[in-house]
């Protein structure tokens, strides 16, 4: 498994960024319920993901090296007043233009508090690319709009999801639902609408001490088939899985119980 480029994360997170902006601009109503965050409606998703942008350039921009508080960071919680999509859009497009440059000016290898056991920049670029993939599906979802997203960054973000899962099974067992940690069972996920030289599928073993997972064809209890996008989202819980396109295979109960007691925060 090898990380994108970090100059593909800082171009990714532009991308997104935009297909962010182009939501806020669509016409969709501000104040909808996200179907996906039912606790929020779309301008609250869209403050959210910019304030966690602006919360990242704060960090990676001052170097620094403890967790910043969120209301420390100016504009954080978006621009003043509510309902106003030219606003909201304005502070977007700042907010991306921010975070990009801090990332690219420091490179991928700046030392910068972070977690999951990794200290640098380039965790961030990393992890932004991919929340605001995600929210950005979020986001379509709650206005009705297409959604899309490059294979390389589906595949990674699907990546990125289990290595964090991982990491906080083996550091934070207090984090961790028992449940869980019953071996001798496994889920497959299985793209199928992408080219043999991505390696779109995944095994994770199941464990006493947490998931082991690879890329690879494997016969495994479960198995969640479909297009790389859709298995994305519905490994994320944004797509049920009967979905269009989407098949599962075998015990389906497993893939259940993962997708409701599966968590990295």
């Amino acid at each position: 498994m090898t990380l994108l480029a970090h100059d593909r994360y800082c171009d990714e997170i532009a991308h997104q960024v935009g297909l962010l902006r182009a939501v806020v601009t669509s016409g969709a109503d501000l104040s909808a319920t996200v179907p996906t965050c039912p606790d929020w409606s779309l301008e609250q998703l869209v403050r959210h993901m910019g304030g966690a942008l602006r919360w990242v350039d704060a960090l990676v921009r001052t170097r620094a090296q403890e967790e910043i508080p969120a209301e420390s960071v100016p504009l954080c919680g978006g621009p003043e007043g509510e309902g106003d999509p030219a606003a909201l859009d304005a502070w977007l497009a700042e907010t991306g233009e921010l975070v990009v440059d801090a990332l690219r000016e420091a490179g991928p290898d700046a030392k910068v508090w972070g977690w999951a056991g990794t200290l640098d920049s380039g965790f961030w670029a990393r992890r932004m690319t991919h929340e605001i993939t995600v929210h950005r599906a979020d986001a379509a979802l709650a206005a009705a709009l297409p959604y899309e997203v490059a294979p390389d960054v589906a595949a990674d973000a699907l990546d990125e999801w289990l290595q964090l899962v991982e990491w906080v099974q083996r550091n934070m067992p207090q984090a961790v639902d028992d449940e869980l940690l019953v071996p001798g069972r496994s889920i497959h996920l299985h793209a199928t609408d992408t080219t043999a030289d991505l390696n779109a599928e995944w095994l994770i073993e199941l464990t006493e001490r947490g998931i082991v997972w690879r890329r690879g064809h494997e016969k495994a209890t479960v198995a969640l088939r479909g297009p790389l996008t859709s298995v994305l989202l519905a490994f994320y819980r944004r797509l049920p899985l009967d979905s269009p396109g989407l098949e599962v295979l075998g015990e389906r109960e497993v893939l259940e119980l993962w997708l409701e007691k599966a968590k990295f925060g």
